[in-house]
Formats: C-alpha cells, sequence, structure tokens
C-alpha cells in the first residue's frame, strides 16, 4: 500500500478513499439523490460480474464426463451445495431460484474480494496512465457503498412481491396482507397491514445494511492500518515499526477478511432464499 500525498492529514486521507467517483463531478451530498449515479461502483460491479461469467463460461466449455479437474470439482460441488440448499428452503419450482442463489454468491463474493486490493493501488493506477487529473476519487469495493447492497436488497424484495403475488394470487396476497399474523377480524386489519409493512421493510434494509456495514469496516480497516505505512520518513527506528506494524496487521487483517468476504456472501445468498421461501408459504 503506497503511502499518502505529502501534506495530507490521516483524516482527509480517510476520506478521501472513501469517496465515491459521481457523474456530477461531486460527492453526493443528500442521503436519497437519483440524479447522482456512483460511477466506479456501476463499472466495477459489472465488471466483477462479467468476470465471474467468464470464468465461469471457462469452467463449463471444459467439462467432462471422465476424470474431472480440480476446478471443475470445486464448481461442481459449489453448485450442487447451493441446489441442496435452495432446495431446502423454497417449496416450489427451482428453475429460477436456484440460478439466481448462485449468481447472488458469486457476484457478492467477488465484489467482496476486490477489498484485498491495496487500497492505494487503484489511485497509483490512475497516476501511471495519466488519469489522475480527471479523475479524483475511486472505489473499487461496490458493496462498501450502500447503494449497491441496498440496490440488491431491492432487487431481493420486489421477487418477493413477486412470488407472494405469483403463488397465492392477487386476492390472497392482499389478505394476507390484512389478516396476518392476529387474524381476519376486521378491527385487526390495520394492525396487521402495518405490521406486514414494517416486516418488509425491515428485511429490505436488514438485508442490505448488513452486507454494507461489514464490507464498509473492513474497507476503513485497511484504510486505517494503509496510514501505518503512509508514515514511512526515512530509515529510523519508528518508520521501521510503523512499516513492518503495517505489514504484519494487513497481512492478518486480509486473511480474516477472507472469511468475512465469503461469509457476508454466504449469508446474503441464504436471507435471499429464506425471504423467497417465505414468499411461497401461505399462512
Amino acid at each position: 500500500m503506497a503511502g499518502h500525498a505529502a501534506g495530507v492529514t490521516p483524516s482527509e486521507y480517510i476520506k478521501h478513499h472513501l469517496t465515491n467517483l459521481t457523474n456530477t463531478g461531486e460527492p453526493q451530498k443528500n442521503i436519497v439523490d437519483f440524479s447522482v449515479f456512483n460511477v466506479d461502483t456501476l463499472i466495477w460491479s459489472v465488471f466483477v460480474g462479467v468476470l465471474g461469467l467468464l470464468l465461469l463460461w471457462l469452467v463449463a466449455r471444459k467439462v467432462t464426463s471422465g476424470v474431472p479437474s480440480r476446478t471443475q470439482v470445486a464448481v461442481e460441488a459449489l453448485i450442487e451445495w447451493v441446489d441442496e440448499q435452495a432446495r431446502s428452503i423454497v417449496h416450489g419450482k427451482l428453475t429460477f431460484i436456484a440460478p439466481l442463489a448462485l449468481t447472488v454468491f458469486f457476484w457478492v463474493a467477488f465484489m467482496n474480494t476486490l477489498d484485498l486490493v491495496p487500497i492505494d493501488l487503484p489511485a497509483k493506477v490512475l497516476e501511471w496512465t495519466g488519469l489522475s487529473h480527471s479523475i479524483h476519487y475511486t472505489r473499487i469495493v461496490p458493496t462498501a457503498d450502500i447503494n449497491a447492497p441496498l440496490g440488491m436488497s431491492l432487487g431481493v424484495l420486489i421477487l418477493m412481491f413477486y412470488y407472494g403475488f405469483k403463488i397465492k394470487g392477487f386476492g390472497g396476497f392482499i389478505h394476507e396482507l390484512f389478516t396476518a399474523p392476529f387474524g381476519s377480524n376486521v378491527f385487526l386489519w390495520p394492525f396487521n397491514f402495518t405490521l406486514n409493512l414494517i416486516e418488509y421493510l425491515a428485511k429490505f434494509v436488514s438485508l442490505g445494511m448488513r452486507l454494507f456495514g461489514n464490507m464498509f469496516a473492513g474497507e476503513l480497516v485497511f484504510a486505517l492500518i494503509a496510514l501505518m505505512g503512509a508514515a514511512w520518513t526515512g530509515w529510523n527506528f519508528s518508520s521501521l515499526a510503523l512499516g513492518a506494524g503495517h505489514v504484519l496487521a494487513g497481512s492478518i487483517w486480509a486473511l480474516f477478511h477472507i472469511m468475512v468476504i465469503l461469509l457476508q456472501a454466504f449469508i446474503f445468498m441464504m436471507l435471499t432464499l429464506v425471504y423467497i421461501g417465505q414468499a411461497h408459504d401461505k399462512h
């Protein structure tokens, strides 16, 4: 991890690395502003999505019924495991749901893995290519940007409504919305409806915020560790000690973060299956 520019305070350094590249050239100022797009989040999420598809395609084109390669065995084992999880949670046809779960796991895992890229490397690449004058901000971890996790959780919420209407019918879904969980008494309809709306909102927010919170915290820790290496002032004791601490702490945190990366992808996939499975069940 390279040191930050001279004259930049630690807080300015961290703030800079936690700022997204937007279509307006200015950071988003309001919590909700649909006129602002985080360009780096869009680019990197699409990039790793295409990369994941490419890797799976490369494995698929070399599939053999004879002695499989280690990569083929690993991918087939993962696909079978995801399919088993989907079958155990969702009671219905899995024509779309099992591939959805696999896509969610791969995509989230790939996006999370970008957190292992040295935090100053993108800035150095922009500097080497001469783009640093026009691109002042860039973040390469889409899941550390709240817009991406909430966008994916919004997609899951839409699927919940879709399967709710498909499985139960329009009348059945509306009836359940007003009669569950306390019964069909007309005086309980407002309470049932309010609780169901809160439940849907809680699922939507918690699904996205859980992923965002963990990945944002990981990115922040990497930035703090990078400050130790950025404090280099020459071949003196304090610089050497901080440099050694930078390498040691960065290595330990990266190894631990690998578990976080996969765990968060697993949790997001499982909750997606659970929520869609609940949409299939009738009360």
